[in-house]
């Protein structure tokens, strides 16, 4: 391993046509797109485990050139600040495993081996920008294989005892020259009569990164043998994760990769922290276009989706991605809508648009949330969702959540939400006791859909937990658990109904 600087060019730059900039962003994204998109689509058992590595490493290269090409054309376009970084949850196994696919083909072009270590103790889910660390580690193994002649190059990942995580790249080259030490990340601090090709950009790269991520880098060369070590450390504050609550049952979302498309600031802030919560990996994509590119570029568990957003609403987006042939990887993965409009006629539109669930905005508590999601992705949670229909019968009302409501609507639309709400119950009501009485597998799927919205929405969350129990059993084609929830479900359901109306009323007197 030895050090690059730049190299210094005083050509001017071209003038900067936006409109063509965007134009070569499409094109660059569609084939970047197809790419991967045609990688996917090779079966594995089709070909040998060798072919299939290399396959394997084409695939984890393609998918960090589209998140590297999105954040250049962010930057070109003015969309983006280059300096801000975008923590967000991140599985250490899955991404170690593209590192070592990558790099592993890499090294073994060259001659060289490769290998990888992770300590038992090294989190399996943390909170960091993944774009800095990929490049962080990108220029550092590349600049290890680019100096080693012959040897091993390792990555070693393991936490210091300060509770840092520390990722060593160690080669076997000649080491850093005691020129190349003194000017080591310096914009033009390459050596001059350095043999190997390049431009010298990646240890000045690999620190401006290791400060994005607010961690340290350390150089040392080899006393016992020839070659060069180089540490990220990266502080326990930098990527720790709050550990969940003990009072509240939340799904285990750690081997979880979720795309959340929601163009609010605030509800991304506030999903994301419910998701860190549960371990899941996440995107964001702050409109509706934006979130196709996601679907397009990389594999997801589960996707939420606002229904109200810029450039592509929601429910285009669903059904662009249900819709045959459209390239996508996994166009039948559960989707959940995220929406203000409660109403019957808003909920059958996205339901007919391909979504599997509606969470009502605003968005309940955690334990609401983690419930919605355990049941979109088809998992019995210990206790599970009937277990808990099953617990108890008393009626579990969040006054907090119903005001909350209410005060969203504000004083000149709070009895028209009122009046619409109560409509809706009723219709449920009506929808679902037919339903039940008729072991109606469709009629229960579909009122319960809205129910658990509604009850959701308004903080009712026995109701909310009995209607996902109802939901899950007309999915599962099960109408024995229709005896044991539904005549609860409907005396809960009379009881908001009622709550609602009376509501209604002592609000109507008072305006």
């Amino acid at each position: 391993m030895s050090n690059d600087g730049p190299q210094a060019s005083s050509r001017p730059l071209p003038d900067f046509d936006a409109g063509k900039m965007t134009l070569l962003g499409h094109d660059l994204r569609a084939a970047v797109s197809d790419i991967i998109g045609g990688l996917r689509l090779i079966d594995h058992a089709s070909v040998d485990e060798a072919t299939w590595l290399q396959l394997e490493r084409v695939r984890a290269s393609g998918e960090i050139l589209a998140r590297l090409l999105e954040q250049g054309l962010a930057q070109l376009l003015g969309e983006d600040d280059y300096a801000a970084t975008h923590p967000a949850n991140l599985q250490m196994p899955r991404f170690l495993y593209d590192i070592e696919m990558r790099w592993s083909g890499r090294a073994s072009e060259k001659g060289l081996g490769f290998r990888m270590t992770v300590a038992d103790d090294v989190p399996a889910v943390l909170t960091l920008d993944r774009i800095a660390l990929e490049r962080v580690l990108a220029n550092l193994l590349s600049n290890a294989i680019k100096y080693t002649d012959t040897g091993t190059v390792m990555l070693d990942v393991t936490m210091a005892a300060t509770g840092a995580l520390r990722l060593s790249v160690t080669d076997e080259g000649p080491g850093f020259s005691s020129e190349a030490l003194a000017r080591l990340f310096e914009f033009q601090g390459r050596p001059e009569g350095t043999c190997k090709p390049g431009e010298g950009l990646g240890m000045h790269i690999t620190r401006h990164m290791a400060g994005q991520l607010g961690g340290t880098i350390s150089v040392e060369n080899l006393a016992a043998r020839r070659g060069a070590r180089v540490t990220l450390d990266l502080p326990p504050e930098t990527w720790t994760i709050a550990p969940p609550e003990q009072a509240v049952e939340l799904p285990d979302l750690s081997r979880t990769k979720v795309l959340v498309a929601e163009d609010n600031p605030t509800n991304q802030t506030i999903i994301s922290h419910m998701l860190a919560r549960m371990g899941a990996q996440y995107e964001i994509a702050d409109d509706g276009v934006e979130a196709l590119r996601w679907l397009e570029r990389e594999s997801f568990d589960l996707a939420l989706i606002d229904i109200e957003m810029p450039r592509m609403n929601g429910i285009d987006v669903i059904r662009t991605l249900r819709a045959n042939g459209n390239g996508h990887r996994r166009p039948h993965m559960p989707v959940i809508a995220i929406t203000a409009y409660v109403l019957r006629a808003n909920r059958d539109a996205i339901y007919a648009a391909g979504a599997d669930a509606i969470l009502a905005k605003p968005l309940a508590g955690l334990e609401t949330f983690g419930l919605a999601i355990a049941s979109a992705l088809g998992r019995r949670q210990d206790p599970g969702v009937e277990e808990v229909a099953a617990a108890g019968a008393e009626e579990t009302f969040d006054r907090a959540t119903f005001d909350r409501l209410i005060e969203v609507a504000g004083p000149e639309s709070a009895l028209e939400l009122l009046d619409r709400l109560a409509s809706d119950l009723g219709k449920c009501e009506r929808g679902l006791g037919a339903g039940l009485a008729g072991q109606d597998l469709a009629a229960v799927r579909a009122d319960t859909h809205v129910l658990i919205a509604l009850a959701g929405a308004v903080g009712a969350v026995r109701l909310q937990t009995l209607a996902q129990a109802l939901n899950a059993a007309a999915h599962r084609r099960d109408p024995s658990a229709f005896e044991r929830f539904g005549a609860e479900a409907m005396a809960q359901l009379g009881r908001l109904i009622r709550f609602v109306t009376e509501e209604r009323a002592r609000r109507g007197e008072a305006a």
